[in-house]
């Protein structure tokens, strides 16, 4: 079973027990969060989309915070004695993924 889901605006594949990075969640690290909007979730080679997927719930934990490697930027006119060096690093958030399974019902009583 895999889905498709959206985070920050990013798209990720994921599976059970799989880890992924993402950019940073502001939550603790260990923190259990649910993961929504569920885009496609593959079942036994069955498909689901649309409103089908309300049903369906995926938890993830906070495996860790990090800040990625950093990139040089450089700015530069020619003639012009104008040069600038600008870095930066993009902070990161690993996460774990628990379950994908389907919400249990509520009784109406």
């Amino acid at each position: 079973m895999y889905a498709i889901i959206n985070i920050l605006g990013h798209q990720f594949k994921i599976k059970k027990n799989i880890n992924i990075t993402t950019q940073k969640i502001n939550e603790k690290t260990g923190t259990i969060i649910k993961l929504n909007p569920i885009l496609i979730l593959n079942k036994k080679n069955n498909i689901i989309i649309g409103k089908k997927l309300n049903n369906y719930i995926i938890h993830a934990i906070i495996k860790k915070h990090f800040k990625n490697k950093k990139i040089t930027i450089i700015k530069f006119k020619r003639r012009k004695n104008y040069k600038r060096k600008i870095g930066h690093r993009q902070n990161l958030t690993i996460l774990n993924i628990i379950s994908i399974k389907k919400k249990k019902k509520k009784n109406g009583t």
